[in-house]
């Protein structure tokens, strides 16, 4: 069965590497239109969704993966900062609390009719942050694509103090749940 992964993000692919399993990379090319006054779990569930359906349409055969991930804090969701303005503000928010991670996953052929969807979530709690450490931090371009404005796995490691769940999920791709919905799927992971 020919796997396809609905998604640019490097760090999906790297991470989907990990399983050892041949698949191509298709990213999802539509707008992300979020259900309205969803929270970030049902967002993430829906978006997934969406994503892996838009690929399986021109590939019908092919077991789509879709993967969403946001962070929500206080009730607001988090996505990509729209500008370095966006990623301070996001950062300042996040300093010295906790937040929580939400990634949707969805698996979709479309010619056996199989859909299957289910989202994680772990909570990550940041340290404080100096003004001068988001300004540096914001400096270096990395949190430009990144849900929250971080990536836990470069240089915002050191501001986080700890995590309760899945490390994958803060990266974007909860490599457990996956791999179980891989299995239910009928894909042999070796």
């Amino acid at each position: 069965m020919e796997l396809i992964l609905a998604s640019a993000s490097p760090r999906r692919r790297e991470l989907l590497g990990y399983f050892g399993l041949p698949f191509q990379v298709i990213p999802a090319a539509g707008p992300e239109v979020p259900p309205q006054e969803a929270d970030a779990g049902r967002t993430v569930w829906y978006l997934s969704r969406q994503k892996a359906r838009q690929v399986a349409e021109k590939h019908p055969e092919a077991l789509v993966i879709g993967a969403d991930t946001v962070v929500e804090i206080d009730g607001e969701i988090l996505g990509k900062p729209r500008d370095e303005a966006d990623a301070k503000r996001m950062l300042r928010l996040l300093s010295s609390r906790e937040h929580r991670v939400y990634t949707g996953v969805s698996l979709v052929r479309r010619s056996a009719g199989y859909v299957s969807t289910d989202t994680a979530m772990t909570r990550v709690f940041f340290r404080e942050m100096t003004g001068e450490e988001i300004d540096a931090y914001v400096a270096t371009g990395e949190p430009m694509d990144k849900a929250g404005a971080y990536g836990y796995q470069g240089r915002a490691g050191m501001y986080v103090e700890k995590i309760e769940g899945d490390f994958f999920n803060v990266v974007g791709l909860p490599l457990c749940l996956l791999g179980n919905m891989l299995s239910e799927a009928g894909v042999k992971l070796h």
